[in-house]
């Protein structure tokens, strides 16, 4: 009797099955048993594949269902198994994955190997020329020629500015901007200053440095020619400058003229160039040992009788000054009042002009820089790295005479590069006594470089063997500042 049971159980079971299996479309037949009536069609299960309800992580970053091997998973409904397509999928996207890392790697590392490679061979072209020149850290030669740097980077004015050494109120005010200069690399605020071989310090100043260095501490001097070589003023006047560079004659004519007439009315009416034409001096503390230190806040110079019905030229003979006691009191009170009014006003001529001439040279100035080709502004870049180091210093010699120099300087917005006391006026005593007096100033074992573009200063510094760094272009103005970014000058 169980035995019986358990075969019509069997059967019970059979039947079910197939009628199950016949409710999906696999009809069976059996000559004993009827086909099952249809049931309502199941909607949901019409998809072979579908997402599993839950998944595990695996290292590959797919996901799986537990048991499962596939990307996904079929569903218990269905008789089919998984495309081969589907592992062919992952098999390639992994693939491309892989390859598309490789390509990045790939990329990074040439970048690298070009940035390596590119920054080698600009200092290779420096180094190259300088260590072929010079043994030491310091320059002992006397004929650098920034020609033998091959094609310098030329230089891009991105939109936003830098500071330079001019710090005018004008730079702030938004009336005249000094057309910007690339930022230069490593001149961070409290950046460690870096030694040179011999242990010599020849790094980067510090912002809030308490005091420039004594005279005797300078351990190397840049002493710079004025007109052609910071500034673009007599060459303008003569044409020169404009049949070289292929400028408009007529209008570099014209802003030179309109130049000379606001360096001679500023050293007329504020620094008496009236009264001390014919009584130059080569530096501003000359006549200094005259002064009797006397308040002149209160002082009439144009009612002290300095300017005698003869004349004060019958005075100034020769290279020295010949004048009784009181007169050269009078004289050393001028020089000390001007060297009061440069330290006030350098770094706001505009306030020292006043309206309507401070718009008219705002106006200048723009229109100068844009005839010279930013001429003015690579100077001031070379000017500036020179005085972010801590022991150098820069030092200027002109055959102007010391008062127009001195309103050159100010109308040009470079004094903050040349503190008073470091502007030598060598109209009198020839460049080469200057160059002398600043020897024994600074003391012999000090480095000297001279920048310039004159015949002049390049014969001293061969007889004296300072290194020469000749300005012809404005392109040499920018391979001194590449060569001072480098620390090979």
């Amino acid at each position: 009797g169980s035995i019986l049971m358990t075969l019509s159980d069997s059967e019970m079971a059979v039947s079910q099955g197939r009628s199950v299996m016949a409710a999906y479309g696999q009809t069976q037949y059996s000559p004993s048993i009827q086909p099952a009536g249809p049931y309502a069609p199941y909607t949901h299960h019409a998809q072979s594949y579908s997402v599993p309800s839950y998944n595990i992580k695996t290292e590959d970053g797919l996901s799986h269902s537990p048991g499962q091997t596939g990307l996904l998973g079929y569903s218990n409904f269905s008789s089919t198994p998984p495309s081969q397509s589907l592992y062919s999928y992952s098999h390639t996207h992994g693939q491309y994955q892989q390859y598309m890392y490789l390509f990045l790697w790939g990329l990074v590392l040439i970048y690298l190997f070009i940035l390596f490679f590119y920054k080698g061979s600009i200092c290779s072209q420096y180094s190259s020329y300088y260590n072929s020149h010079y043994n030491s850290p310091y320059l002992t030669s006397s004929n650098i020629s920034p020609g033998a740097i091959t094609a310098p980077v030329a230089y891009q004015h991105p939109e936003h500015s830098v500071m330079l050494p001019n710090h005018s109120p004008e730079s702030h005010t938004g009336e005249y901007h000094t057309p910007p200069s690339p930022p230069t690399p490593g001149k961070e605020e409290g950046v460690p200053a870096r030694r040179a071989q011999d242990g010599k310090l020849r790094g980067r100043k510090r912002v809030n440095d308490p005091a420039p260095p004594l005279d005797s501490d300078i351990e190397r001097v840049f002493i710079w020619d004025l007109d052609e070589t910071i500034i673009i003023f007599h060459s303008l006047l003569t044409g020169t400058f404009s049949s070289r560079f292929g400028k408009d004659s007529s209008r570099a004519v014209s802003l030179g003229l309109w130049m000379e007439e606001m360096i001679f009315n500023l050293a007329d009416s504020r620094l008496f160039f009236n009264d001390l034409e014919e009584c130059d001096q080569v530096h501003i503390d000359d006549v200094a040992s005259d002064d009797n230190g006397q308040d002149l806040s209160t002082y009439n110079f144009g009612s002290d009788g300095f300017q005698t019905p003869a004349g004060a030229g019958s005075l100034c003979l020769g290279s020295g000054v010949h004048g009784g006691v009181d007169w050269m009191r009078k004289l050393a009170f001028r020089y000390r009042r001007v060297k009061e009014i440069y330290n006030t006003y350098k770094n706001n001529v505009g306030g020292l002009l006043g309206s309507p001439k401070r718009e008219e040279w705002l106006q200048l100035r723009r229109e100068m820089e844009v005839l010279t080709d930013l001429w003015l502004t690579q100077a001031l870049k070379a000017l500036a790295l020179i005085n972010s180091r801590p022991n150098c210093v820069n030092v200027l010699v002109t055959t102007t005479q010391l008062i127009p120099a001195l309103s050159k300087v100010l109308l040009y917005g470079l004094g903050s590069a040349f503190p008073i006391e470091n502007i030598y006026s060598a109209t009198k005593t020839g460049k080469e006594s200057c160059f002398e007096r600043i020897s024994q100033r600074f003391g012999r074992r000090a480095v000297y470089v001279v920048i310039g573009d004159g015949a002049e200063e390049e014969t001293v510094a061969k007889k004296k063997n300072m290194p020469f760094w000749r300005v012809s272009c404005r392109a040499d103005l920018e391979a001194l500042s590449h060569a001072l970014e480098l620390d090979y000058l």
